[in-house]
């Protein structure tokens, strides 16, 4: 099992927070040579990195508030974030219905004309209007009459973190997940750090040259608690859920609906048996870690739906909710909806102006790549030795396929059908979109499907859950069936019993030498 270790008496950066943004900074930092330590309380994207509309966009609707910049920024890294992890981010076709008492037709011809053009487009197609009864297989009700159609990339939230991961270990990062950190002072010139393993009680002090609060919409309350000073930003906490249910309709294309309030709502193909459906923006005051879909915002997203397909939905079709807290800053907006996605960085020094503190406000998955390359220019003074930006142009871990260009993902899924004939075609397609060139290190070994072991249920077995274990930091049946794989929809009680027994029992075993 993964046993990252601590690296050294003095590491140059110590990042607290496990999600997209501290798995990010990880590896963009230790691929400029420098020694990092990550810390997270739970598991890797335990909170809102897996808990997002699952999509890398430029976020249409931004425009409307007059966020030209964030929205270039976002189409800038879709076209490299695309480029750098092709299994699991790939083109998603998206139809907008009219409604014509909300947004004239001219108006969003223009905002979609702006998305097409504000940054250099790859393989994505521009956007296009047409009417909606052209489509025999069109599920949206009657009365809808025109539509348009643009394009952006949906993402596995979950394992894109996890790919971060792998590539900061892979340049010498160390990795403690389940390990909070308790408390943070600067003394003697260098950050000391104690970090609790949570599993076994242990405590161990750390020192570092510079400390990077990751944290999410814990930022404020970290700052405040184990650092014991105040926040610089006040953090609004913002509540996005979204619930899944079976397929909806024929096809791959996704839907972005407007509504009443001027917020929109996804629908979205999730996995191939399931449509997803989210999200809203509701305040949120209360423990991140225990944030859960409330009755008014099912119902909100329900109408949303029933507003415009013909099949209707009710709450007894929801097979499963699931909610996020996005920490947003303070902006005076009215609404919860109206705040920017963008991103703060407050970068504090001790009082000899050294020992820097970075502490990330706000942000979104998309601009993750970016918002570490803005952290690392802000410390340059204080970690001269190390390298400069590299991560736009190298692929993530797992997605360093010999194909380049359109249909690149899939010529490369089609070698591999060769390279493991006996891999059921439904599996390997699963196997090829989580893991990618790391199929070989998961398949180790196997000829055969008996090589794969145990079956715990919907094609998941005792040969993924061994190297889930030992290489990808999973510790339970949720960190595997929910995270790691998505096939928690699939799951009964008793196999996710089975499963987290045999999980448990591969922790106790003793790690090979």
């Amino acid at each position: 099992m993964v046993n990252d270790k601590f690296m050294s008496d003095v590491v140059d950066v110590l990042i607290v927070g496990g999600g997209i943004n501290g798995a990010g900074i990880a590896a963009d930092a230790s691929g400029r040579g420098l020694s990092v330590l990550l810390c997270e309380q739970g598991d890797l994207a335990n909170a809102t990195s897996s808990a997002s509309s699952k999509l890398i966009h430029g976020g249409l609707r931004y425009l409307e508030h007059w966020h030209f910049r964030l929205v270039r920024e976002a189409l800038d890294e879709r076209e490299i974030l695309l480029a750098k992890a092709p299994h699991l981010i790939q083109p998603q076709r998206f139809i907008l219905p009219h409604r014509p008492h909300l947004r004239p037709r001219w108006l969003i011809r223009m905002g979609l004309f702006l998305y097409d053009h504000l940054a250099k487009r790859g393989q994505l197609p521009a956007s296009k209007g047409s009417p909606l009864f052209a489509d025999k297989n069109n599920p949206l009700k009657h009365t809808l009459k025109y539509g348009f159609q643009y394009f952006d990339c949906k993402v596995d939230d979950a394992r894109l973190v996890v790919a971060n991961a792998l590539q900061a270990r892979q340049q010498g990062a160390s990795l403690l997940t389940r390990t909070t950190c308790q408390s943070a002072v600067r003394q003697n010139g260098l950050w000391s750090v104690q970090l609790k393993d949570n599993d076994t009680g242990q405590c161990q002090l750390q020192r570092a040259k510079v400390l990077i609060n990751a944290t999410g919409p814990w930022a404020q309350s970290f700052l405040e608690g184990p650092l014991n000073q105040a926040s610089p930003q006040r953090v609004h906490l913002v509540k996005g859920s979204h619930f899944v249910v079976k397929r909806m309709y024929p096809g791959q294309q996704a839907y972005l609906l407007q509504n009443d309030d001027e917020r929109i709502v996804f629908v979205i193909p999730f996995g191939t048996d399931f449509t997803l459906v989210g999200t809203t923006d509701t305040e949120y005051h209360g423990d991140p870690a225990n944030v859960v879909m409330d009755d008014d915002e099912e119902a909100y997203l329900l109408k949303a739906v029933n507003d415009c397909f013909a099949r209707q939905l009710n709450r007894a079709d929801i097979l499963w909710r699931y909610a996020g807290v996005r920490p947003l800053c303070e902006d005076n907006s009215a609404k919860a909806s109206d705040i920017s996605r963008d991103y703060t960085l407050e970068l504090e020094l001790g009082p000899d102006g050294a020992v820097p503190l970075v502490s990330i406000f706000g942000g979104k998955i998309t601009t993750y790549r970016k918002l570490a390359e803005t952290v690392l220019a802000k410390l340059k003074p204080f970690l001269p030795q190390m390298g400069g930006d590299w991560t736009a142009r190298v692929p993530l871990s797992g997605g360093d396929i010999d194909v380049y260009g359109e249909g690149a993902y899939e010529q490369w899924l089609q070698s591999q059908a060769i390279n493991y004939p006996w891999l059921p075609q439904t599996l390997l397609c699963r196997l090829g979109r989580a893991y990618g060139t790391q199929l070989p290190e998961v398949l180790s070994g196997a000829k055969s499907m008996a090589d794969m072991g145990l079956c715990f249920g919907a094609d998941l077995y005792q040969r993924e859950v061994e190297y889930l274990v030992a290489s990808e930091w999973a510790h339970s049946g949720e960190d595997i069936l929910w995270r790691r794989s998505k096939l928690g929809l699939y799951f009964l009680p008793a196999q996710v019993a089975r499963l987290e027994t045999f999980v448990v029992a591969l922790h106790k075993k003793p790690a090979k030498s």
